[in-house]
C-alpha cells in the first residue's frame, strides 16, 4: 500500500513537533549514536503524539 502524500503544512508541523516537543534538531541520519538515539520521557512522546494528531485534523479539514 503507498504512503499517503503530506502537505507542506503537515511536513512542516512534523519538523515543528520535533524541534519544539522532542529537542530534535533534525531528521536526517547522522551516523552518530547520540544524535541518531535518544531516550524520550514518555509524557513527552504523549505530547508530540497529540500534537502530530491534531495537527494532522487541522491538515485534513483544511485540504478535505
Amino acid at each position: 500500500m503507498a504512503m499517503p502524500q503530506l502537505s507542506e503544512a503537515a511536513e512542516q508541523a512534523i519538523e515543528n513537533i520535533g524541534l519544539e516537543i522532542l529537542d530534535v534538531e533534525s531528521f536526517e541520519l547522522r551516523q552518530i549514536r547520540s544524535k541518531d538515539y535518544r531516550e524520550i520521557p514518555v509524557w513527552t512522546l504523549w505530547r508530540a503524539l497529540r500534537a502530530a494528531y491534531l495537527a494532522g485534523m487541522v491538515d485534513h479539514h483544511r485540504n478535505g
